[in-house]
């Protein structure tokens, strides 16, 4: 189940980075953070493509309710979920890249399939 990880923040902090950091893997294709973080971000990208998938208006309204940038919501339910429409799950692919320099958190890059 998604957002079961505190990552150290108080909860509309929390919700507003997982909000804004799946908003810019759906804009630039991958996105570079620690690899707790990734996991999080992949539960929700996953949901927000299979909600792209259905053709209802409640999923699409709540594809616009999560995502903060209205284009890239609309690239998400006009291209992506059409690019992974035969794909039943796993759109997201974690690659480990080893510790962050400063306080050697393990790092990873989160991207589309």
């Amino acid at each position: 189940m998604p957002g079961t990880r505190k990552l150290g923040r108080p909860s509309d902090s929390r919700k507003a980075m997982m909000r804004a950091m799946v908003t810019y893997l759906f804009e630039y294709g991958k996105v570079e953070t620690t690899v707790t973080r990734a996991k999080e971000v992949r539960a929700m990208a996953d949901k927000m493509i299979t909600l792209g998938k259905r053709e209802d208006l409640h999923a699409k309204r709540q594809v616009f309710s999560y995502i903060t940038k209205e284009s890239v919501a609309k690239k998400l339910i006009d291209e992506t979920s059409l690019r992974y429409a035969d794909r039943p799950s796993g759109y997201t692919r974690i690659t480990r890249i080893g510790p962050r320099r400063g306080d050697a958190a393990p790092m990873a890059i989160i991207e589309l399939v």
